[in-house]
């Protein structure tokens, strides 16, 4: 008769390994983490309304005004548009 060898031991887990690594256990608390954080505030973002500021300055954009009044001004009398009149004046060798 045969005798039988006893079952093979597992091999030993290495020290090595990556997940005996207590920096990559950190790193992945930490970014599931920021990924809540951004899932949760859009999820408050969405509940609630975005009410328009009422503003003192309706035509302006950071401080700076929409519409110059001098190409308003150009444009309206002349017929062309502020930047094709712009744009002769650019170009050397034309005066506007």
């Amino acid at each position: 008769m045969q005798q039988r060898k006893p079952p093979a031991e597992a091999a030993p887990a290495r020290a090595d390994a990556w997940y005996r690594q207590p920096v990559l256990w950190l790193g992945a608390v930490i970014l599931v983490a920021s990924l809540a954080g951004c899932i949760w505030t859009i999820v408050l973002s969405s509940r609630y309304a975005d009410v328009p500021v009422e503003d003192a300055h309706p035509h302006t954009l950071l401080d700076m005004p929409v519409h110059g009044a001098d190409a308003a001004k150009a444009g309206a009398g002349s017929g062309k548009s502020a930047r094709a009149s712009d744009a002769a004046a650019g170009e050397p060798g034309r005066t506007p």
